[in-house]
């Protein structure tokens, strides 16, 4: 490609490919696992990193590198590193960037295996963690120390699409000590619709499972930000414990993305729609959809996304009893914890992906058995609302 300044759209389809003597049209998958050198001495260059080039698809491989730079031009990073899956690739910041004796801070509000990243396995290894509100910057900027060297949160959170406020919060990190990692799960709105690298983030995380590959078919995780965080540290974390990207995944993903800015833009129309007919029905306590002028963050989740998201949220009177009568009467929508899919998904977050939270803690952010999740995919919205029986 030249050096012309492309549009999210074009960089999805066009970045990273670069053809073979074949001349193919189309992306090929480099299924192999080691790569073949001219001589002995580039073999020992390679490994070194004193040459560029394929070395063991475990940390290099053309398909790979595809996807990586694709994902990196979408986010506005210098690198990118693939992973196994999103829980892999925050596992991979969290241990390049943190050692013993470190500390923390971390939203309430994050999906439930990553809380239960944080708060176990990391303080096992003495890793100090503290959770605050996302939306209290007060707390935020409290709760900061002289040994904090990461922050994390995701924005809209899973599931109640409460919204961070990326640029503030990055600005009170950074004031308070400019190296320490913002870190921002980027899942659910995907480059397409939010850039936390320009708002001041420096490190963004996708669960390239969900709305990058856009079909359910794959699982992988995306590490985007600078070239030496990223690019060495992650990449030599990612080197020698092996949380890999296989070719084939990469493949997947890096052909979700030629589709992504059409899909995120028809499903978040759908959500739209299915967000206004759910806040109007009676048989509804609560509507959680940034999308929403009456979300509480509204005005900033329109500054900040370029659209309100695919996942709504509700909440009913009759807690588990009766959102697992409205779950299981459902004919089109597919009873699965999974999001990101072409496919309507509906879950009960209480008991499926925030189950391993204690009842105390569900409490603490919202999450009551009253609650539904709805992962919009881009069937006729009008399907999607008629198979709700509310």
């Amino acid at each position: 490609m030249s050096k012309k300044q492309y549009r999210p759209a074009t960089l999805a389809i066009r970045t990273g490919h670069e053809r073979t003597q074949f001349g193919e049209h189309s992306e090929p998958i480099f299924a192999t696992s080691s790569f073949v050198f001219n001589s002995a001495e580039q073999a020992r260059a390679r490994f070194s990193y004193e040459e560029e080039g394929n070395v063991y698809s475990r940390f290099t491989n053309p398909t790979l590198t595809l996807f990586q730079e694709r994902m990196a031009a979408l986010e506005g990073g210098q690198a990118c590193i693939g992973t196994s899956s999103g829980m892999s690739a925050m596992l991979a910041v969290c241990m390049s960037g943190l050692k013993a004796g470190d500390h923390v801070v971390s939203s309430h509000s994050i999906f439930g295996a990553s809380k239960v990243l944080l708060n176990s396995l990391l303080t096992d290894f003495g890793v100090q963690v503290s959770f605050v509100e996302l939306t209290d910057l007060k707390q935020w900027k409290s709760a900061l120390k002289q040994n904090t060297k990461m922050v994390f949160f995701e924005t809209p959170t899973n599931p109640l699409a409460e919204i961070g406020d990326i640029a503030e919060i990055s600005a009170i990190a950074h004031n308070h000590n400019a190296e320490i990692k913002v870190v921002v799960d980027n899942c659910f709105c995907t480059p397409i619709l939010q850039q936390p690298l320009a708002l001041g983030a420096d490190v963004v995380l996708h669960s390239a499972t969900k709305f990058i590959d856009g079909q359910g078919r794959c699982i992988g995780g995306a590490i985007v930000g600078d070239q030496e965080f990223v690019g060495e540290k992650v990449l030599g974390f990612m080197r020698t414990a092996g949380v890999s990207m296989s070719p084939f995944n990469a493949w997947v993903f890096a052909k979700g993305l030629e589709t992504l800015s059409l899909r995120m833009t028809q499903a978040c129309n759908n959500a739209q729609q299915v967000a206004q007919f759910l806040s109007e029905h009676q048989g509804v306590k609560k509507v959680y959809y940034p999308g929403l002028e009456s979300h509480p963050q509204y005005e900033l989740a329109s500054r900040q996304q370029s659209m309100g998201g695919a996942v709504v949220s509700f909440e009913i009177d009759g807690g588990r009893d009766a959102a697992y009568s409205i779950i299981d009467s459902t004919q089109l929508l597919s009873i699965t914890a999974n999001l990101g899919d072409t496919k309507t998904t509906i879950t009960h977050p209480y008991t499926t992906t925030h189950a391993r939270w204690s009842d105390v803690d569900k409490e603490k952010v919202g999450i009551n058995e009253g609650l539904i999740r709805i992962a919009v995919g881009l069937e006729d919205p009008q399907d999607i609302i008629e198979d709700l029986q509310i």
